[in-house]
């Protein structure tokens, strides 16, 4: 459950931001969004776990947004409403929402519903809602898409294009041996870096950024004589 990604979507940035970092305090990562748009540029560079929606937003209210949720993936969605009367949530219900509080709200019982949400979608097999493709690096998660490592607490973690580049080539082939000379090669800077060595010291800057121990790599393994390996799946921190 550490390190799962929430979304809290409301217009209004006094609830906002309280209720994020009030989930981040809690050890969830939590992005923020005013709208549907900040929240599909948000799905497009990471896969998200729970979304808390307001309903009664300008432009795209949260009923149309939990309706496009749905078919983005597994998803949480917890609404939340002004209103005290039965209808909003029958409606939000039939929509999809799989929670509803009332505001005002104790931050309490929203986490409680998170949690609980996320311990649900923790034992189904498909994976987080998302437009964008990701892989998991040790501690980080890579969106292909975006171009973008991300920390486990959401924050992106900066990298060079080289960086990328050898992040890529490990991406999309796990579990296989790769010599210097092929990860040069794959990566199209050969003539470049002509150096073996420039691949050590790359990896060494990646593993500082993407492994637990970086003494101790999980993710990107040594194969002595041999070259690195990526190992998909290493546990986060």
């Amino acid at each position: 459950m550490t390190g799962a990604h929430v979304v809290v979507v409301d217009d209004e940035e006094d609830l906002r931001d309280p209720v994020a970092d009030y989930l981040r305090a809690e050890g969830l990562s939590v992005s923020t969004a005013a709208d549907g748009a900040a929240l599909d540029a948000i799905m497009r560079e990471r896969p998200v776990d729970v979304v808390i929606l307001d309903v009664n937003m300008p432009g795209e209210d949260g009923f149309s947004i939990a309706r496009r949720l749905r078919a983005a993936g597994p998803v949480g969605i917890v609404m939340l409403t002004a209103k005290r009367d039965a209808v909003d949530r029958i409606v939000g219900i039939e929509l999809g929402a799989d929670d509803y509080l009332t505001k005002p709200f104790e931050l309490r019982e929203l986490l409680a519903r998170v949690r609980g949400l996320l311990r649900r979608l923790g034992s189904a097999p498909a994976p987080a809602a998302s437009l964008g493709r990701e892989v998991r690096v040790g501690r980080c998660l890579l969106n292909l898409d975006a171009r973008k490592l991300f920390g486990p607490d959401g924050v992106e973690v900066p990298t060079s294009a080289m960086e990328f580049d050898l992040l890529e080539v490990f991406a999309a082939r796990p579990n296989r041996v790769l010599s210097r000379d092929r990860i040069l090669e794959l990566a199209h800077h050969r003539d470049e870096e002509p150096f073996e060595r420039s691949v050590d010291m790359r990896i060494a800057r990646l593993r500082r950024k993407v492994e637990v121990d970086p003494a101790k790599p999980q993710a990107i393994k040594t194969v002595r004589g041999l070259g690195y390996v990526f190992v998909p799946g290493a546990a986060p921190a």
